[in-house]
């Protein structure tokens, strides 16, 4: 064990004695940034000085640390990849990547890993590219603490600002993304984590999941994106402590689950959407302590889901509490608060002593005649519906939380 450590010492001493330190920059003797990263040798730390380096088409073939100084811009000039990391264990940080190319063939990115484990993305920021920070085969790498944006103005001319495909165990921590298709889109990714994230003002989702299992995204923020945040045809997906506010339009939603299964949504806040969350062929989802505060729905199930398990979630000031497109129920809320919960608690257990029922019939009708509501909260509007409590009969019967709680759940 001795002679074992002895060995790793002297190894470690032997590579940080031959590790160089190459200085890029107007009164350095190497210029550019292609001819450091060609002199440096693995290991070695390419720091680049500040100012402007109109270059291209980088590639970082060898495991180095490349490093900016008080913020150096790479401009790529509007063409191909600007930066891209071709071999494992490099760091790129404290750089302004601009203008990379744009297609519609090619993925050109601000800074593209392709098929490489342990990159480090951190402290940089991306402007102006078609797409962001791309992951093509990446493994255990890191984006950390970037600034992305971009002046998207439709879907089908721009990229997104983290891009990550048939990657695994991705960490994408504290960055900032604006102005892109999607803040952060994800396919065939496994084994990730998306925390402490900000992702707003982007032209789609703040972000989407397409076939990518066992993932988890917590304490992020999705607002005023065109919608906040898409799973699709995806299993095993954690989404806790996250605020999804005021991701508004016609269909536009906090948090849509299409096709997913056994997942938890847990501890999150819904606040000014259109919808909070939208569900289609969803199964086995728990959603339980989260607050639902003035959206326009805040629950849409459609009858495609089954084995939803709601409860002790807060539901305040939505239009709309739930709604369905049908009448057969596989679901179950139990110990929700309702604000618009008018029963009684006799015995002062904190539960009330009759069923709530959270989908009203004028939701209904909405529901499959969309423009029926240019009549909401008109006096037949609400006739229907006190009628419907008092006799129902086109609900769904057993669509009810059958221990509606008095007081709201301090979440």
């Amino acid at each position: 064990m001795k002679k074992i450590l002895l060995y790793a010492l002297l190894f470690c001493t032997c590579f940080s004695l031959y590790a160089n330190t190459i200085k890029v920059g107007r009164n350095e003797n190497i210029s550019t940034i292609a001819k450091g990263i060609a002199l440096a040798a693995n290991g070695d730390t390419v720091l680049v000085g500040p100012g402007l380096y109109k270059e291209h088409g980088l590639i970082v073939n060898k495991s180095i640390l490349l490093k900016g100084a008080n913020n150096p811009v790479i401009d790529g000039e509007n063409k191909f990849e600007v930066v891209a990391i071709t071999v494992s264990n490099v760091t790129i940080e404290g750089f302004t990547v601009i203008n990379s190319g744009s297609s519609s063939v090619e993925d050109y990115a601000g800074i593209k890993i392709i098929n490489s484990k342990n990159v480090i993305i951190r402290n940089n920021i991306l402007q102006n590219n078609f797409f962001g920070i791309y992951s093509q085969h990446g493994t255990h790498c890191r984006i950390e603490n970037n600034r992305i944006s971009s002046t998207a103005v439709s879907e089908q001319l721009s990229g997104n600002g983290i891009h990550c495909w048939k990657s695994d165990s991705m960490y994408i921590i504290g960055n900032k993304m604006n102005g892109n298709r999607d803040g952060i889109y994800f396919e065939f990714v496994t084994n990730s984590v998306i925390s402490r994230n900000e992702s707003f003002k982007n032209v789609r989702y703040g972000l989407h999941f397409m076939f990518s299992n066992n993932d988890a995204y917590i304490s992020n923020l999705f607002h005023n994106n065109g919608s906040g945040v898409a799973v699709m045809y995806s299993h095993g997906v954690s989404m806790i402590r996250n605020f999804f506010f005021e991701n508004w339009g016609d269909a536009a939603y906090g948090l849509l689950l299409k096709e997913i299964a056994d997942s938890y949504i847990d501890n999150n806040s819904f606040e000014k959407n259109t919808s909070g969350i939208v569900m289609e062929g969803a199964s086995r989802i728990q959603v339980q302590r989260n607050s639902f505060n003035r959206n326009g729905t805040a629950l849409r199930i459609q009858a495609s889901c089954m084995d939803i398990d709601i409860k002790k979630n807060n539901f305040i000031g939505n239009t709309f509490d739930v709604s369905t497109n049908g009448s057969l129920v596989l679901n179950s809320f139990k110990g929700n608060f309702w604000d618009k919960y008018e029963g009684y608690d006799l015995n002062r257990d904190g539960i009330g002593d009759v069923p709530y029922r959270p989908v009203s019939l004028y939701s209904m009708i909405i529901e499959k005649n969309p423009p029926a509501m240019i009549l909401f909260r008109s006096f037949m509007s609400s006739l229907l519906d006190k009628t419907e409590r008092v006799l129902p009969g086109l609900t769904p019967e057993a669509l009810k939380d059958d221990n509606p709680l008095m007081k709201p759940l301090k979440l």
